[in-house]
């Protein structure tokens, strides 16, 4: 009985330990993935601000030499 407790103990302990692990990787993986996100989400707003501010130079730029 004693045997069969401790080897019980010792599978429950295993299978807690393996989900613990597993709910810890996907919350690591979720907030990596927000991470990831959220850096991208900044690289494109800068690209596409880059380009905005670039248009609106040769814009301008095109306006006045053509009224030159």
């Amino acid at each position: 009985d004693r045997q069969t407790d401790i080897q019980t103990d010792r599978q429950t302990d295993r299978q807690t330990d393996r989900q613990t692990d597993r709910q810890r990787d996907r919350q690591t993986d979720r907030q990596t993935d927000r991470q990831t996100d959220r850096q991208t989400d900044r690289q494109t707003d800068r690209q596409l601000d880059n380009k905005l501010k670039a248009s609106v130079y040769v814009a301008t730029f095109t306006t006045e030499n053509n009224a030159e």
